[in-house]
């Protein structure tokens, strides 16, 4: 398959909230897009997928020679060959792609984050600046729309982590930070067994109330001129502010199982926020 094929498929097969946004997208900013999220994913996948920390390491690297390359013009990846099609038509910096890689690398050197401003660090290079470069390639007319991609980045790192918070414990991670545990009492051992209390959901109602602020704070920050060209943006939104709203009304049950939104549901949310502009 050609390059933009073989993104489309990695984009399709993820299932993620984010490939229904892409679909009302004329054909050049969905394949930029696209290439985009398939490069994320490629580098995700390493951490994810790759339990061997020395061999984690070094396909990180191998990615950080393939941004170098795309950039020279010489990819060797389908990603890389359709990234290195749309950098002529879209301002994608190299620094920011590395910064995503980043973010992942974060992933293979550190489990627990002492506080909220560690964990911010994590979340920018792990989805604020995949906001920023989304920002470049919808369109934007006033810089206050890299506030919003900025705010709106956090609050969907935010909310992943919210969701995943049992599936990350089973790989030995916990991203709520540690203060905020010793706030509401609540022990790293229940996480990682998985124990459920009152202590725990007053824990994740203030990690909700936190994800909604910087949701708050995107949409203030989004200038009128710019929601029309923002609409996938929007459409993200509006299914992962439904994803943590589900999650809060069913008491944040997410040490023992990952709450979801059906495909017919996100692709209604989508093609509702979409005519709503």
């Amino acid at each position: 398959m050609n390059p933009h094929a073989y993104c489309q498929d990695k984009a399709a097969q993820s299932g993620s909230s984010f490939y229904y946004s892409f679909l009302f997208l004329p054909t050049e900013r969905r394949q930029a897009i696209t290439a985009l999220y398939a490069f994320c994913r490629e580098v995700d996948d390493v951490v994810d997928e790759c339990h061997d920390l020395s061999l984690a390491q070094t396909k990180l690297q191998w990615w950080r020679q393939e941004v170098g390359r795309i950039y020279d013009g010489q990819p060797t990846h389908p990603v890389g060959f359709a990234l290195r099609e749309v950098l002529g038509r879209f301002d994608l910096p190299r620094e920011q792609l590395l910064e995503i890689i980043d973010g992942m690398a974060m992933d293979l050197q550190q489990t627990r984050y002492l506080d909220f401003k560690g964990l911010q660090l994590y979340c920018y290079r792990a989805a604020s600046v995949v906001g920023l470069l989304a920002a470049e390639i919808f369109g934007y007319s006033d810089r206050a729309t890299l506030k919003y991609a900025h705010d709106l980045g956090m609050a969907f790192q935010l909310t992943n982590i919210i969701r995943d918070v049992g599936e990350d414990a089973r790989r030995g991670r916990i991203y709520l930070p540690i203060e905020d545990l010793q706030r509401f009492q609540v022990p790293a051992a229940d996480i990682l067994a998985a124990r459920y209390s009152e202590n725990f959901r007053a824990l994740m109602a203030f990690q909700a109330e936190r994800a909604r602020r910087f949701y708050a704070q995107a949409y203030a920050h989004l200038p009128a001129i710019d929601r029309k060209s923002q609409r996938p943006g929007l459409i993200m939104a509006a299914i992962y502010r439904t994803l943590l709203e589900e999650i809060a009304r069913d008491g944040f049950k997410v040490l023992d199982r990952r709450t979801s939104l059906t495909p017919i549901r996100k692709l209604w949310i989508a093609w509702r926020t979409w005519i709503k502009g």
